[in-house]
């Protein structure tokens, strides 16, 4: 039986890494990014890169960051594994 709590943290970690590789390999800075997004403070793109406290972007952040970075906002998605179709909870 699959955890799907433990499956969703992975998959928010993923995404985060992978937008972490993107702003980086652009040269923006969390403080830069979070400013372009709008954001009163970078809190939200440190945690959600990590998943600190369950925190994670959601479909209008990485809209914004994909249009930000110049990027299709697949690439978050790279490395994510999808559960098997028999799947449990």
């Amino acid at each position: 039986m699959i955890n799907l709590d433990d499956e969703l943290a992975l998959f928010y970690k993923i995404i985060g890494e992978n937008v972490k590789k993107q702003r980086e390999s652009k040269g923006l800075t969390q403080l830069e990014l979070s400013q372009r997004m709008n954001l009163k403070s970078s809190g939200l793109i440190s945690q959600s890169e990590l998943y600190i406290n369950k925190q994670h972007f959601n479909l209008k952040h990485l809209y914004l960051i994909g249009s930000i970075l110049e990027c299709d906002i697949k690439v978050f998605l790279e490395n994510v594994k999808m559960l098997p179709k028999d799947w449990e909870v």
